[in-house]
């Protein structure tokens, strides 16, 4: 039986945090390779410091001749992102800072263990991935990281529409969530650093900026009066971004997903084009997960996948349902195959991720947001709800 009183803390980063602008970065740069060719292999990374930013990786095209036509694009891409982010600092400015591209065409090492003789056929790397979803929100997230978004997505509607233009691109927040009878009741404390731009500013004042949005975002009765706040604790925050502390993509896996409420195989998303199962198969993981727990076979439920490079069908399927299933593990295990085909091609195929539907992804979680009319985040819909009943 596992623990039903406890408290469990995750936390969120905003768009204008340092990894999250690379994070912004090498996704748009995924985005714009997938809008000209959905067929696009793409491994783009992203590294930024004061007025620097560096993008690598390599990119593979239907017709490798585009490839020089299309990296003029980049540094307008990176800017674009920069900008809409909100950075017009004296050291990192969308505007002056240098960008250097240093793309090139992908390896045909790796490549030849993706494509077969008819098309991409296998994963385009090894690896373990994981899926998890829980009822202790409506969106099936687990509370302490959903909430954590919630409130940065929040702070920077009101920055952006010019309700509080005192506040900075940069922030982190983090929630302490209080379970009892293993459901979410309340918040033991609150953690939220920002940048802001007036350098006059206390965190008395900054707290006075930021406290009712953050109440308004919890849930009505979570925050008492025993609730401890700690907003901008070391003082002032003035300088943010990758001035103030370089970026890399990748580096927020444990915020892009479930908050270390759930495992996670290890690899990350941002800037991967979804034949690396790195990506498409932690969304069928999470997907699946879902499914699971809005079909009501159980309260909380993780779904595992493996991969190997080359090869296209997952190499174990495992499925733990945490003690709270009203449907064996094991026969969930055998009906997923049957709902869905976990090979590279089917899930690209079942959840249509050959579109430029990821620079969105890249702030504020990747699970947990509303499917779009566009084909964002469809790995969040619950439509396999049905066919998984019939197959157990």
């Amino acid at each position: 039986m596992s623990r039903q009183n406890y408290t469990f803390t995750s936390e969120s980063v905003s768009e204008g945090h340092p990894d999250k602008v690379c994070d912004r970065i090498s996704d748009a740069v995924l985005d714009a390779f997938l809008a000209e060719d959905p067929l696009a292999r793409v491994a783009c990374e992203t590294f930024a410091t004061t007025n620097r930013v560096v993008i690598g990786g390599e990119v593979g095209l239907t017709d490798q001749a585009k490839l020089t036509e299309y990296m003029g694009r980049i540094d307008e891409i990176a800017r674009a992102c920069i900008k809409d982010i909100g950075y017009e600092q004296d050291k990192f400015h969308h505007a002056t800072c240098e960008v250097t591209n240093l793309l090139h065409e992908q390896s045909a090492h790796i490549a030849q263990g993706v494509t077969g003789e008819q098309g991409d056929e296998g994963a385009g790397d090894q690896g373990i991935m994981f899926g998890y979803a829980t009822n202790e929100t409506p969106a099936l997230m687990p509370a302490p990281i959903q909430y954590s978004h919630a409130i940065l997505r929040r702070l920077a509607e009101v920055r952006k529409d010019g309700t509080e233009p005192v506040l900075g691109p940069d922030a982190k927040s983090q929630l302490s969530v209080v379970y009892r009878d293993g459901k979410p009741v309340g918040v033991s404390s609150i953690v939220l650093s920002t940048q802001h731009l007036d350098e006059s500013m206390s965190s008395a004042d900054v707290r006075a900026v930021v406290e009712p949005y953050i109440r308004d975002t919890l849930p009505e009765g979570w925050v008492t009066a025993d609730t401890a706040w700690h907003v901008n604790p070391t003082g002032k925050f003035v300088i943010g971004g990758p001035d103030g502390d370089a970026g890399l993509t990748g580096r927020k896996i444990i915020v892009d997903t479930y908050g270390g409420a759930a495992p996670h195989g290890g690899g990350a998303f941002s800037g991967k084009d979804p034949t690396k199962v790195d990506r498409s198969a932690a969304y069928a993981a999470r997907y699946l997960a879902k499914n699971v727990v809005a079909a009501g076979m159980a309260d909380r439920c993780t779904v595992q996948l493996s991969y190997a490079i080359g090869v296209a069908r997952p190499l174990s399927i495992y499925v733990d349902t945490h003690g709270t299933g009203d449907v064996d593990a094991a026969a969930i295990e055998a009906a997923i195959p049957q709902v869905m085909d976990l090979t590279p091609r089917g899930i690209r195929t079942h959840l249509d991720l050959n579109k430029p539907i990821y620079q969105r992804t890249a702030a504020y979680g990747h699970f947990g947001r509303d499917p779009e009319a566009d084909g964002g985040f469809s790995w969040e819909k619950a439509d396999l709800v049905d066919a998984l009943k019939a197959a157990v």
